[in-house]
């Protein structure tokens, strides 16, 4: 077990979560880490779901998706609280690969407001919203409903749609003006500008959820040639040093040497 996975692992309480679970838009401190934040970690470090410490989490974030544990962050009224919960709540465990029937139902609710939304070719807000609103049964009451595309909506539904719909769904996707909400916030269309650097790292963080999806060989064929272009003449991959942040870099315990940073930007790049 390497430095960065004992650091985390170290804080992890008895119940399985690491306190807060909701995080992902905060930094993230050693003595300050929520849930979420450790998972999103531990899974670039390659903990799987038969890693311990991770079994014990999605036991713990499947008891809050069938509401027999209630997580200690504050309910926020400005959204769809409950439906919100239930979404990362599933979201999580699905990305995991964990055999969840109470995340699988969440998975097809949404599957079918996405089907909906996007029946005409092109997102449809007023159809989203109907069928957001049947699905959920939904009563707002001043709260907003929660707007499609973010994480946890990519980390869901990867198997649950048609092909041709999940083919319109990446393509709405790569041309967000917003990119993808808690992950990279430009259009993942526009490549960065420069390789060498962490914006760099976020921006495959969002290219790394599209690519669970069947139709994504197909549509991501312009970040393959790409990162082809940015191999350097060892044949290897390189971010630079300012792509540590504590969540996707480093892999290995030190950067104090190239070769260690280059590896950890090959493996994740190739």
């Amino acid at each position: 077990m390497g430095k960065w996975v004992q650091q985390i692992v170290g804080l992890q309480r008895a119940d399985g979560s690491w306190g807060y679970f909701h995080g992902l838009s905060r930094s993230m401190k050693r003595e300050e880490i929520t849930t979420e934040q450790a998972l999103r970690r531990l899974r670039a470090l390659g903990l799987t779901k038969d890693d311990d410490p991770i079994r014990r989490v999605l036991d713990y974030i499947e008891r809050c998706l069938l509401r027999e544990t209630i997580i200690p962050d504050r309910r926020e009224k400005a959204i769809d609280w409950d439906v919100f919960t239930s979404l990362m709540f599933a979201a999580w465990l699905r990305l995991f690969g964990r055999e969840s029937a109470a995340a699988l139902s969440v998975a097809r609710q949404w599957a079918e407001v996405v089907e909906h939304t996007f029946a005409g070719g092109e997102y449809n807000h007023d159809d989203y919203i109907q069928t957001y609103n049947a699905q959920f049964s939904s009563r707002l009451r001043g709260s907003r409903p929660v707007a499609f595309g973010t994480f946890y909506h990519l980390a869901l539904l990867p198997g649950t749609l048609a092909p041709s719909t999940e083919k319109v769904v990446l393509d709405y996707v790569l041309n967000c003006a917003g990119g993808i909400y808690y992950v990279y916030d430009e259009p993942l269309r526009i490549l960065p500008k420069v390789f060498a650097s962490r914006k760099c790292s976020h921006y495959l963080a969002a290219v790394e959820l599209l690519a669970q999806y069947g139709s994504a060989p197909e549509q991501l064929g312009f970040v393959v040639e790409w990162l082809l272009h940015n191999r350097g003449v060892d044949g290897l991959w390189d971010m630079g040093a300012d792509a540590k942040d504590g969540v996707y870099f480093p892999l290995s315990d030190s950067w104090r040497k190239a070769d260690a940073r280059k590896q950890d930007c090959t493996n994740r790049s190739c």
